[in-house]
């Protein structure tokens, strides 16, 4: 990634959210406005000192084109529009592309918004039914079986398992860390602390993930404001740096991949590299968390720990806040909220609060590097942010 002079560089100037949830008297429309409305008020801002949007699709409308759309509604003149569809990892996707608007001189401030009222525009099994019928399985050799999300997951789970000794008792270690975080999150949807025998014993969706292995679906919107490193220094909100980023692929559909090594291997080498880091410096990690069983494999492949090893590197606490790398510190799709597509931004948000120190009972002491994953498809497109207090050389 070919960086600009440090005083011109990307960097994150605010944050927002609206309520997460069941929020029942917003549209989709009103709630990325009450995000985007707070990340202004947090850079200092107004909408009309922004000039270009980036958003993604919502599943609860028929917009021909969101970027448009939202736009539009928000009242931004904007040199460059975009709608973002890479899923999971589409809320680190657009902080990416807004630095590189940013950077080459398309645009001066860039709002990032997403979010949609998914739960209360249905149901939560509505809900998974329309994930599904979003091309998540192969429409030839997979579809015809009728596979939901969860199943297509829950093979990865399997196969982690049958190659190196992964326990159900593993996975439920994650979903106990990330509702702790849950619970010292005001703005969380489910907040009410888990064990793992609740998690073992929750309701069986597709052998081996239970119910609480698997992520909420809510109602929220989350929102960011990027611009230059040098405009940021007048602003209200404190600037967290844009170190390096990475993408990475290596299948489509999961009957096309050996299950349990992922894109992220190229995404976190790439931005590792752009930012001249090792996995040693991060202090805390924001990692996509549709299912348990995703979290332990992006470990790996992040290079936290080496393949085969992701089961046991989560054991006894040591994700959780106090332990050698905590996890999604906001409580993550798993508990925190999972509005669809913009549910990994807020991944994106609570990177951010870690490395101002805004994070209150969730504040990794004297965190300077946060990475951020996301991931898309089944464990298919992943992006992986890496954000700091000052930019690298």
């Amino acid at each position: 990634m070919n960086r600009a002079p440090r005083n011109q560089r990307a960097v994150i100037a605010g944050i927002g959210e609206s309520r997460v949830g069941k929020v029942v008297d917003r549209s989709a429309l009103q709630l990325q406005t009450d995000a985007a409305q707070a990340a202004l008020a947090d850079a200092g801002l107004t909408i009309g000192d922004v000039d270009g949007l980036l958003t993604t699709p919502v599943r609860v409308e028929h917009w021909n084109m969101p970027a448009g759309v939202v736009a539009h509604h928000l009242g931004v003149r904007a040199s460059c529009l975009s709608t973002v569809d890479l899923a999971g990892a589409s809320g680190a996707a657009m902080i990416h592309q807004a630095a590189m608007a940013i950077e080459s001189g398309q645009c001066s401030t860039v709002l990032c918004v997403a979010g949609q009222n998914l739960l209360s525009h249905g149901t939560r099994s509505t809900a998974v039914r329309k994930m599904a019928e979003g091309g998540s399985a192969h429409p030839q050799f997979e579809v015809p079986y009728g596979p939901l999300v969860p199943s297509l997951y829950a093979l990865v789970a399997q196969r982690h398992m049958h190659e190196y000794g992964t326990t159900p008792e593993q996975l439920a270690e994650v979903a106990v860390a990330i509702r702790h975080h849950a619970s010292l999150n005001p703005n969380a949807h489910k907040r009410d602390p888990i064990t793992v025998a609740d998690v073992l014993g929750s309701k069986m969706i597709t052998s081996p993930l239970h119910i609480l292995d698997c992520a909420i679906v809510s109602d929220g919107a989350a929102a960011a404001i990027v611009t230059r490193a040098d405009r940021a220094r007048d602003l209200r909100g404190r600037a967290v740096h844009l170190l390096g980023a990475g993408y990475g692929l290596r299948h489509s559909h999961i009957g096309d991949t050996e299950l349990t090594t992922t894109g992220a291997v190229d995404s976190g080498r790439a931005a590792f590299a752009h930012a001249g880091l090792t996995p040693a410096d991060v202090d805390v990690a924001q990692i996509y968390d549709c299912f348990t069983i995703t979290v332990i494999v992006e470990l790996e492949d992040l290079g936290f720990c080496a393949k085969g090893e992701g089961g046991a590197f989560v054991e006894g606490g040591r994700i959780a806040l106090g332990g050698a790398l905590p996890v999604t510190t906001h409580g993550g799709l798993l508990s925190g909220g999972h509005p669809g597509l913009g549910g990994g931004f807020f991944h994106v948000l609570e990177g951010v609060r870690q490395v101002r120190g805004e994070a209150d009972a969730r504040q990794v002491s004297g965190a300077q590097v946060a990475l951020v994953h996301g991931n898309g498809g089944v464990i298919s497109v992943h992006c992986t942010l890496l954000l700091g207090r000052e930019a690298t050389a």
